[in-house]
């Protein structure tokens, strides 16, 4: 009864219901778009999903993360997330991991899943998400929002372009976007996921035209949608191939540090604490070894620094000083590690 009008569809039928019913799809972030995502995943019956997200709940998601109340800020979004869609759906099967999606992680999270539905707003997790997927011959379902405007696109699919492909990595830090929110307006998100979603069942029921190729784009303030085709770049695909099966096969060591590593640390001589957000940021976090370098002056800051030296990157929730961390490794530093859920974690100690 639960899915009879769907089911009705000729396209669907009770086998593309099951198929729905088996699907395994991880959804990576749990903000602005993971939210209709996950919704309308289980909604529609999607059988496994899982849930990526190491942040919590703010007062500031409210107006566009419709799955929390005021009552769950505080707690985390995984988290409450699962329930949610459990209490909406509680045929299907939800996994929550309470961290965000890191080199250190993703081979551990992604291991089973037949889709990966990307959530995130950090331009260096798009990366490692899209590496993971083309190694792994599973498709990506992408979507992005600023301000009035959305896009979509489908990526790793049945062999087809990447998200390298269309957005060749830059390896400087001014292309990395703060993560200050530049605005949205509240109900865009829902539009974009709702469509992300889309592609995502059409996807596991092999129907229709796929975003594969095409990234459409919607301007919600002048209603106005266009499709642009690319094509694949060999050379992008072989380089995020190789980037994600080195990834998959790693024993990395554990870069990520908890609250109380992160303290040990700061009171160890010899170490530098670099705090990469804007000058503006508080709560301050202050002591004899903590600098404040914005993530944007942080290229020219590391020419001054021996590659040999033990430094430590902290920001608001972890996603601007991971992809400062990214970017120090791929520089040649060899001893960089970050407070993995930015100083979000330490909110106690303000207290």
């Amino acid at each position: 009864m639960r899915y009879s009008r769907q089911i009705i569809l000729p396209e669907i039928g009770e086998i593309g219901q099951q198929k729905l019913q088996d699907a395994r799809v991880l959804v990576i972030g749990a903000g602005g778009l993971g939210c209709p995502v996950l919704q309308n995943l289980a909604a529609a019956g999607v059988g496994n999903i899982g849930i990526v997200d190491g942040d919590v709940v703010d007062e500031t998601n409210l107006h566009r993360q419709l799955l929390y109340t005021l009552k769950d800020c505080g707690n985390s979004k995984a988290e409450i997330a699962k329930k949610a869609i459990l209490e909406l759906n509680p045929e299907i099967s939800v996994t929550a991991f309470l961290e965000f999606f890191t080199v250190q992680n993703a081979a551990r999270i992604v291991d089973e899943y037949q889709v990966i539905v990307d959530c995130t707003d950090a331009i260096a997790v798009r990366y490692l998400i899209n590496d993971v997927s083309v190694a792994k011959r599973i498709p990506m379902v992408y979507a992005s929002i600023h301000k009035f405007e959305g896009q979509v696109s489908v990526f790793n699919y049945k062999n087809g372009p990447s998200y390298r492909c269309l957005f060749p990595e830059q390896e400087g830090l001014n292309a990395v976007p703060n993560c200050a929110d530049s605005g949205v307006l509240g109900i865009l998100p829902n539009t974009i996921g709702t469509l992300q979603a889309t592609e995502v069942l059409k996807i596991i029921l092999g129907i229709g035209e796929i975003l594969s190729g095409k990234l459409l784009i919607y301007d919600a303030l002048h209603f106005q949608t266009q499709i642009i085709n690319f094509s694949k770049n060999p050379k992008a695909i072989e380089k995020g191939i190789i980037k994600g099966i080195k990834l998959l096969n790693s024993k990395k060591a554990e870069t990520d540090l908890s609250p109380e590593s992160f303290f040990e640390k700061c009171n160890q001589s010899g170490i530098i604490v670099i705090d990469v957000r804007e000058l503006e940021e508080i709560p301050e976090f202050n002591g004899k070894n903590i600098v404040r370098i914005p993530l944007g002056a942080l290229e020219e800051y590391s020419k001054k620094l021996n590659k040999n030296q033990e430094i430590i990157l902290f920001c608001q929730t972890g996603q601007r000083s991971l992809a400062a961390m990214n970017y120090l490794q791929k520089s040649g530093f060899v001893g960089v590690f970050h407070l993995g859920k930015g100083i979000e974690s330490l909110k106690n100690q303000f207290q």
